[in-house]
């Protein structure tokens, strides 16, 4: 194989097995490391959320590797967030304008199953039981050790890819050679993951095609489905305060909160105490790089790069949005360094977009989706998303359904927001509005979007 068409990938999570697959298609010579073992073999291992959501950025990537039939067939369409009430009462949130816009969810570990197989078709290499433990960037030797034994594996490398998330060790052998201007920031709430199980006829328990939310001001709880006809449920609370992680320890805690707070939700979690003592209690942060490349022996891509929080359910897809961004400059420009360099230009100003709205969402999931003013915006945005097809595309269906960068749905979602709470100022409903005014201001305001 021509050194030139050789690459070494560090993961083989979603991410890795999806770049892999790109690059072999291409003809490239692909080797991936992991420091899990194969979960074809021994049964999928991550300690990560086993609920995705999977949006157009997503498909398009697993269209272009191959994988997209076989993943839909394990994912559950979920149309919009059905809203929980503290009374009771829920309502359906659409996230488009019908069926043709919506959302899936999909487990973690049987989508890495179908990723590795197809890129192990593709001819790509694998290896577990690889942890990257240092890398020797002028003789361009990686040092990988097995964690089960601590023996040691040397491999010679053209260059590096870290696809190893967010705790990556190839940003950190990266961040030794150069400052690569890293920073966490921590969101100051966490998370802790509960399970509804099937109904006792095998069904689902409630209804499987949304995202459930139970919004409750400073914190609130979620349910995405799975194909098993489980719903994963995640508690999201500050880390201090009342209540907080402080407060709520133990299980008893935990009914006791669900029983004030989510009290439909109560009955269908019978293991709440069992589930809330068990699991851990996962951190919630957003890292930031201003260098995702050393020259051209090593550069980052998904959360390696740019981890963010979870509440826009865009990380998964913009990490396969970057394989296909970095598979294309690698496979246009033979020089590493401008392909590696040409991919940051492109890509770190959408991840900043992203993290943004991420950041964004989890305000507007916890605290604005049973407020009156919020409800009337949402009612205009959808009125003036049909009135104005051309000029008023909702923030969130530029981010999910549609491919346009980050940071033009970034930007265009913030002067869209701004008309929106202008427009709606002083008004109860929709039926007072001065609609030629309406029109007017999207159309002074909003040029058509490309």
């Amino acid at each position: 194989m021509d050194t030139d068409r050789r690459i070494t990938i560090v993961g083989a999570g979603l991410a890795g097995a999806v770049l892999a697959t790109l690059l072999a298609q291409r003809g490239w010579g692909v080797d991936v490391y992991e420091k899990r073992g194969d979960p074809r073999v021994q049964g999928y291992a991550g300690g990560r959320s086993i609920n995705l959501a999977l949006a157009e950025r997503g498909r398009h990537a697993l269209r272009l590797a191959g994988a997209d039939e076989a993943v839909m067939r394990q994912a559950v369409m979920m149309r919009g967030r059905m809203v929980h009430f503290l009374d009771g009462r829920t309502d359906l949130q659409r996230y488009g304008r019908d069926d043709s816009e919506v959302i899936w969810s999909v487990h973690r570990g049987e989508l890495n199953v179908i990723l590795l197989d197809i890129a192990q078709h593709a001819g790509v290499r694998l290896h577990f039981h690889r942890g990257l433990e240092s890398v020797d960037f002028a003789a361009r030797r990686a040092r990988f050790v097995d964690p089960r034994d601590g023996s040691a594996h040397e491999a010679q490398f053209v260059s590096l890819v870290g696809a190893d998330g967010a705790g990556s060790a190839l940003r950190a052998a990266m961040a030794r050679q150069a400052d690569l201007g890293e920073r966490t920031e921590y969101l100051g709430h966490s998370y802790k993951e509960l399970e509804i199980p099937p109904a006792p006829d095998g069904g689902f328990r409630i209804e499987p095609n949304a995202l459930h939310v139970w919004p409750r001001g400073r914190y609130m709880c979620i349910a995405l489905p799975n194909d098993e006809r489980t719903f994963t449920v995640t508690l999201f609370l500050p880390n201090a305060g009342e209540p907080s992680f402080a407060s709520v320890r133990s299980g008893a805690d935990a009914r006791a909160l669900f029983a004030r707070d989510f009290a439909d939700a109560l009955p269908l979690i019978p293991d709440l105490e069992r589930d809330f003592e068990r699991n851990p209690t996962g951190l919630l942060a957003t890292l930031y790089l201003d260098r995702w490349h050393l020259a051209g022996e090593a550069v980052l891509l998904g959360d390696a790069a740019h981890a963010m929080v979870p509440f826009h359910g865009q990380g998964m897809n913009c990490a396969f949005e970057d394989c296909v961004a970095l598979a294309g400059h690698l496979d246009a420009q033979p020089d590493r360094a401008a392909a590696f360099a040409a991919f940051q230009a492109e890509r770190l100003p959408n991840a900043r977009a992203i993290q943004a709205m991420a950041l964004e969402n989890y305000l507007e999931m916890r605290d604005r989706v049973d407020d009156d003013d919020y409800l009337l915006q949402r009612a205009l945005e959808r009125a003036l998303a049909e009135r104005h097809p051309d000029r008023f595309v909702p923030r969130y269906s530029m981010v999910t359904f549609l491919r346009i960068p980050y940071a033009l749905a970034f930007e265009r979602g913030r002067l869209q927001r701004e008309l929106l709470v202008e427009l709606t100022r002083g008004h109860a409903s929709l039926d007072t509005l001065d609609w030629d005014r309406v029109d007017a201001a999207v159309r002074e305001r909003l040029p058509p979007l490309a």
